[in-house]
């Protein structure tokens, strides 16, 4: 089993509470615009990091952190990018892979939206764990946390930070 935090658009603001919330993970997975470099690696001395960059990321970002993520957690079959859309309204860039290939678990952040929705046209699971900085519209940030059990998701977990 493999304990997730998950966290997007930080927009170079970390909240300590972050650290407090994440002690119990095994990983942190950064769904992008994470804002300054700094603020990336705060997170990778912290626990072993997985991230994809944002469309506000700069150069820095971008030549460590790719575009798309695909990787396996334990047997899950795992997508993470920024700007991927959701059930209903996959980004046109995301659209053809993700119906020709799909993943179990997608994973994305841009919107500042927290969404948890099962596509069953493919059979995976959408998570966008809305906004933790405090840059946009959002009135609450949040994060998720949750566990991989083989194929399965297992606690997952809503966290509301203080505005």
């Amino acid at each position: 089993m493999v304990k997730i935090g998950l966290i997007s658009d930080t927009h170079s603001f970390l909240d300590d509470a972050v650290f407090k919330h994440f002690e119990n993970c095994d990983e942190i997975w950064h769904a992008g615009d994470f804002g300054n470099i700094e603020l990336a690696d705060k997170l990778a001395e912290f626990k072993p990091l997985k991230g994809v960059y944002g469309n506000i990321d700069g150069q820095d970002i971008r030549r460590v952190y790719p575009l798309n993520l695909r990787f396996k957690c334990e047997d899950m079959d795992v997508w993470m990018t920024h700007i991927g859309g959701y059930p209903g309204k996959y980004a046109p860039a995301v659209r053809p892979e993700i119906y020709a290939n799909p993943p179990q678990l997608f994973i994305t952040g841009h919107s500042h939206i927290l969404k948890v929705m099962f596509d069953k046209k493919i059979n995976c699971l959408h998570l966008n764990p809305g906004a933790a900085g405090k840059q946009g519209w959002q009135k609450v940030r949040t994060l998720m946390r949750f566990a991989i059990d083989g194929d399965k998701i297992q606690d997952l977990q809503v966290i509301e930070l203080a505005v």
